[in-house]
């Protein structure tokens, strides 16, 4: 117990501690010592160590008397000195009491703050489970509707990651791509789709890399049936960039009308007494009919890929036609019977009645179909 006593207060200190006349048990009996405890601390060493040091208790010697003086003055000292050790002893007890006292109150006390900080932390975990179960319910939630939405859409689709690997794809996407359910992980460039493409992982690489949307008209192999392809970048709610969404709009019948009503309009142009001419956005001329090179009397070559006002050495370069292409027609859409009158080299002075209209074949794709109807020498009321 004094020991401990001296521990738990050179521990508490920091300084040495020494108590005197420790009884201790020796051999059968008692036995009376010194000791001490010095708290030391290694050189790069946190952990604090003590050295205990035991000495025996130095007793005085009796003088020596005579026999008769020696005993009489033993009997009479006899109960002074076992007073003294009784006295001793229960100060050491005393002090080693207090001191248990005061290391249970301290024991009770950082107990009592170890469990409030429990207790806290209880109370903070509960908080963070119930958060966490409520995320979990609603990323389950989240994920069972894409599964069902990728399940159930008629639209191919195929999302992969920064990686460009496939994590989700629909099940119309499995015929047209070629894909399995175990293709799940692969690398979207190391399938082989039914479709006429080139990779679609540089497409993807470069969505994902440019953060724009990347548009292609592709075919089926087998069938020939028109696809319109998607690509574009996969945003995560705060609007950063997990990888790429490949979809895929069926517009075969779309694009078999537009080429069936493609083959109308040659026709109608070809057959056409009319001239007729089609430009592009940049006014150059991607198409003209027959009527057109027989009554300018020009050729394919003077005339197709041409900007309009280069025709015929500069011939078509008019300031009403200007002003028609360039001012009219941009804000009107369409202009109905707008007279020209022009001298041509080699045909001489010609009235033309112009109609023109601003067409969209395509999306983003703008022409003007511009009809040339020769009105020299017709009287119009």
């Amino acid at each position: 117990m004094d020991l401990r006593a001296a521990l738990t207060r050179a521990r508490k200190e920091k300084a040495p501690v020494r108590k005197e006349g420790v009884i201790i048990q020796s051999n059968g009996g008692t036995r009376e010592v010194n000791l001490e405890v010095t708290p030391i601390r290694g050189e790069g060493m946190p952990e604090r160590f003590y050295l205990v040091v035991f000495q025996d208790a130095q007793v005085s010697e009796p003088v020596k008397d005579h026999r008769s003086k020696k005993r009489a003055s033993a009997t009479k000292s006899a109960p002074a000195p076992e007073n003294e050790r009784l006295k001793r002893e229960a100060n050491q007890l005393r002090e080693q009491l207090q001191g248990l006292i005061e290391d249970h109150e301290t024991v009770t006390e950082e107990f009592k703050a170890s469990n409030e900080e429990v207790m806290s932390a209880n109370e903070e975990l509960t908080t963070l489970n119930e958060e966490l179960q409520h995320r979990n319910a609603e990323l389950s939630l989240a994920n069972n509707d894409l599964l069902n939405l990728l399940d159930n859409v008629s639209i191919p689709v195929v999302i992969v990651g920064n990686d460009l690997h496939i994590r989700h794809f629909t099940p119309p996407a499995q015929k047209l791509l070629n894909l399995l359910p175990g293709d799940i992980g692969r690398r979207l460039n190391e399938i082989r789709p039914n479709l006429d493409v080139r990779d679609l992982g540089t497409m993807a690489r470069e969505t994902i890399d440019t953060m724009s949307t990347h548009e292609h008209e592709v075919r089926e192999n087998d069938n020939g049936k028109w696809h319109l392809m998607r690509v574009r970048p996969y945003k995560t709610w705060d609007n950063k960039i997990e990888g790429a969404v490949v979809s895929f709009q069926d517009i075969d019948g779309l694009k078999r009308n537009l080429e069936q009503a493609q083959l109308y309009a040659d026709a109608l142009s070809e057959t056409a007494r009319q001239a007729i001419l089609v430009l592009d956005s940049n006014l150059r001329v991607t198409n003209a009919n027959p009527a057109f090179y027989r009554n300018f009397e020009v050729s394919h070559e003077e005339t197709e890929n041409r900007a309009i006002y280069e025709l015929g050495d500069g011939q078509w370069n008019i300031p009403k036609l200007r002003e028609l292409l360039e001012r009219i027609l941009p804000n009107d859409g369409m202009v109905e019977d707008f007279e020209v009158r022009h001298d041509f080299p080699h045909l001489g002075t010609r009235v033309m009645m112009l109609n023109a209209r601003r067409i969209e074949p395509q999306p983003g794709r703008q022409l003007i179909l511009l009809h040339i109807e020769d009105a020299t020498g017709k009287k119009f009321n």
